[in-house]
């Protein structure tokens, strides 16, 4: 049976549903991630509108006001999104059995063999598009194709609000119809060395050989050059969602390079992790952070502590740890995760013992901040570094 998969990608999602809860906010410029002159705020999301200016995902704030003084400039309201994010999600379980979330706005089907539910693969995609957008008010763009890799792409293929299915058997000449820079995990400086060497499309990519790719390019990204032209029908996303666990990742459009970018961005991360974990009344001891530099090469490190970790603020400080620990300083990073492995029920006698009085008054005083605001959206409350920095 031919493998199907769905990508779908919610459409500038914060931006987004700013736009949705507010009219005024329509078919203008929207850039969510601080106000003008907040120190160091970096661009979360950018509506399309903001896109036309050059405004991008991981931008210095600084940079989108001189782009666009006269945009809309907004910290956000995170736990509005998460609440958003939980209904889009509970949708897609309607849909299929398999479903992993990447990350708040980001979401994998494995729809194999639901022909008979749901029709052709276009009939489920229209279906899930027009559910969402009742329910939510809110478009989404999906990816359809025989590999996540593909679907992945496809999805980025018609946005927003598009649908784009690349049947069985098209995947290789899907790829090579690409434009270079818009086969997913080439970066600038990857096409750079690609155009040098006299690389210009994807063709002339899978007119060569490993043997070639590899030298030139080096191991990984070579390989990884090699199996993408090809519709990297290996590549899996979101593994770590299988196991007992809690994941969140995100994919740069830009190449990170500023640590404190690199930080914030680990935090926003975070903040969706820890949200879920809430959610889901659990603590886990283990926390992975998960790094793509931009040669595709990607390493994961760990720590298990001897306490319990279920707030974002511990949380953020062992991610920062093992950053510190992993990060090829000046290295451009395309991809960050973190996740909680092995996640338990709060209430266990281990639980209990191990967590400090401290850290359980900080986890009892941040899960009374998510209640309030999933009572009362409008009530804006934010930590400091997501404050100044992302929401």
């Amino acid at each position: 049976m031919q493998n199907i998969y769905f990508h779908v990608d919610l459409d500038a999602f914060f931006a987004s549903v700013e736009q949705l809860d507010h009219p005024e906010y329509r078919n203008k410029p929207v850039v969510v991630g601080g106000l003008p002159g907040d120190r160091r705020a970096v661009v979360s999301t950018a509506s399309y509108e903001a896109r036309k200016y050059g405004i991008h995902s991981a931008m210095p704030l600084s940079k989108a006001v001189q782009l666009c003084p006269n945009a809309i400039f907004l910290r956000g309201r995170h736990k509005r999104y998460h609440e958003l994010s939980s209904i889009i999600m509970n949708i897609l379980s309607n849909y299929s059995p398999d479903v992993i979330q990447i990350s708040i706005d980001e979401a994998f089907l494995d729809m194999t063999g639901t022909e008979r539910l749901f029709g052709s693969p276009e009939q489920a995609a229209l279906k899930i598009k027009k559910d969402i957008q009742e329910k939510t008010g809110l478009t989404i763009s999906i990816g359809i194709a025989g590999t996540m890799y593909v679907a992945k792409i496809a999805s980025g293929y018609r946005k927003p609000n598009g649908m784009t299915y690349i049947k069985p058997g098209d995947e290789e000449s899907f790829m090579l119809s690409l434009p270079l820079e818009k086969i997913w995990g080439i970066g600038s400086k990857t096409l750079q060395k690609l155009l040098f060497s006299g690389i210009k499309t994807p063709s002339d990519i899978y007119k060569k050989s490993i043997s070639y790719l590899t030298t030139i390019f080096g191991d990984n990204t070579g390989m990884f050059l090699f199996n993408a032209v090809r519709g990297n029908k290996d590549m899996k996303f979101g593994e770590e969602a299988k196991n007992h666990s809690i994941s969140a990742e995100r994919t740069f459009d830009y190449d990170l390079t500023d640590r404190y970018i690199i930080e914030t961005a680990i935090f926003e991360i975070v903040q969706t992790v820890a949200y879920r974990m809430y959610k889901e009344n659990v603590y886990s001891n283990t926390i992975v952070l998960k790094i793509r530099y931009e040669d595709f090469s990607t390493v994961s490190i760990q720590e298990t502590t001897s306490f319990p970790v279920k707030n974002a603020d511990k949380m953020f400080e062992v991610c920062q740890k093992l950053l510190e620990k992993k990060y090829r300083q000046g290295k451009g990073i395309r991809l960050l995760g973190v996740a909680c492995t092995n996640v338990k029920e709060n209430g266990s006698s281990m639980q209990e013992s191990l967590f400090s009085f401290e850290e359980e008054k900080h986890t009892k005083m941040e899960s009374a901040v998510y209640k309030l605001k999933d009572k009362h959206p409008e009530i804006k409350i934010q930590k400091a570094r997501l404050l100044n920095n992302i929401n």
